[in-house]
């Protein structure tokens, strides 16, 4: 450490008046500048090895005096730290100062004074010492008492070392770590590179059976999100895409129906049905909603529930060239046979206890209630205005399976009543046609079956 001070001494004017007293006044003067000397010296000696600096000063000044500029304090742990300031303040023992302040002797009360260096003082402004200020939250004691905490921290665990070890049981060596993160970085990999690999094992002939299978259920997975995603994307033939394969995946596989209902694949859907998107989108989503819902009780509730028949109400409504009523109406007619037909299954005692489930959870599926009330008793006659014989036997069809819950407004309902007998007609005709090549239960003879059963069943 360097300790520099600058010593000056100011002599009284009054004490050298004339030329006979100059030469005692010099001597006075060496000798007491050689004691301020010995007297610093001493005192910096208590506590260091120093290098001291003496400039002597015969300009004017106040009281006889020595000044040192400290330019770096020393390392001592018990020491209290002084905030110098512009004015001179007095320095009591034991106290230290921080580097850079300006610290003097004063010979008229032989106290030590400090305050700011010239550096300090130079570049000093009301704004550093407003932001000094601010930060000093902690006072000189507080200081103290923490930095002999962590002394005595330190000192502990040296001479603990089972404490040390017991410390570093519980983290992992730096180089180990940084092995780890590069072999984490190395194993990332995209969905397709995940996919690649995994069919490069199922692929592979020395995999066993057990192994392929795991392997189907983890591409599984991964193809169903990446449907999701799809369903989701703003392309349209995306769109059409995702939800063909999954209306492919649902059909007849419980396993991938349940995950689509968990992931909310049916919302997605509904979604894509309720808003504008091309004909050829719809007719794919439609075919993805048809998979999930058929023998899945639990889809159709949730399908219930979340406005389903309103939302497709709204399409059969907007669909002017039938395509999409025929779809829906099929739909419709396939869920309500399903339900029947569980129903009257039921009966037979031989049985097992699963399909005793079956029977209930469709028992909890009210979908002829909510065909009555969201007006589908009115909305499917409407499909048997078309020229098409094939929407026409949809139509028949779900007519007479939605009977149950909507003849009465079947019998209120005059246009029904005038297509049914107009149809009879035109098909009677048709039916007379098929007898004469030799087609006595032809596919027209079947349409005018339904007709006469719905008749019958308004009658």
């Amino acid at each position: 450490m360097t300790l520099k001070l600058k010593v000056s001494v100011t002599m009284r004017p009054t004490s050298c008046r004339n030329r006979r007293a100059s030469s005692s006044c010099f001597t006075f003067a060496f000798l007491l500048l050689l004691l301020n000397f010995c007297h610093i010296a001493s005192i910096a000696g208590q506590k260091s090895e120093s290098a001291l600096t003496v400039v002597e000063n015969t300009e004017g000044g106040g009281a006889e005096e020595e000044e040192m500029t400290v330019d770096e304090e020393e390392e001592e742990g018990e020491l209290e730290v002084v905030k110098p300031t512009a004015e001179w303040q007095t320095l009591k023992p034991g106290q230290a100062v921080p580097a850079g302040s300006h610290v003097r002797l004063n010979l008229q009360t032989g106290q030590r004074e400090v305050r700011l260096g010239e550096e300090q003082m130079k570049y000093r402004t009301q704004e550093h010492r407003e932001q000094e200020e601010a930060q000093l939250s902690f006072s000189p004691e507080e200081l103290k008492r923490a930095m002999k905490k962590i002394k005595e921290d330190l000192n502990t665990g040296r001479k603990d070392p089972e404490q040390q070890d017991s410390v570093a049981s519980k983290f992992r060596p730096l180089e180990e770590l940084k092995k780890d993160m590069a072999q984490l970085d190395m194993l990332v990999e995209t969905d397709f590179q995940i996919m690649k690999r995994l069919l490069d094992q199922f692929n592979n002939s020395n995999s066993t059976t057990e192994q392929r299978l795991s392997i189907l259920l983890e591409l599984e997975y991964m193809v169903h999100q990446l449907i999701l995603q799809g369903l989701n994307s703003s392309d349209f033939r995306l769109q059409e895409s995702s939800a063909f394969v999954l209306g492919s995946a649902l059909s007849s596989n419980p396993a991938v129906q349940v995950k689509a209902v968990e992931s909310g694949a049916l919302q997605t859907l509904l979604t894509s049905l309720a808003t504008a998107e091309p004909l050829h989108v719809k007719k794919k989503v439609l075919f993805a909603v048809a998979s999930l819902l058929r023998h899945f009780p639990y889809a159709q509730r949730h399908f219930l529930s979340h406005g389903g028949l309103q939302v497709l109400s709204e399409l059969f409504k907007a669909d002017g060239g039938g395509i999409l009523r025929t779809r829906i109406v099929t739909m419709l007619y396939d869920l309500i046979s399903e339900k029947e037909l569980i129903s009257q299954l039921g009966l037979d005692s031989a049985l097992d206890a699963s399909h005793d489930e079956r029977v209930r959870q469709y028992s909890e599926v009210s979908l002829q209630g909510e065909l009555l009330e969201k007006g589908w008793c009115r909305l499917v006659p409407q499909l048997l205005e078309s020229t098409e014989h094939d929407f026409r036997e949809k139509a028949l069809r779900a007519l007479l399976a939605m009977s149950p819950v909507c003849l009465d407004q079947y019998r209120s309902d005059s246009s029904l009543l005038g297509s049914l007998v107009s149809l009879r007609v035109q098909y009677e005709e048709m039916v007379q046609s098929e007898m004469i090549i030799g087609e006595e239960n032809g596919y027209f003879s079947e349409i005018m079956e339904l007709i006469d059963a719905l008749q019958i069943k308004m009658k």
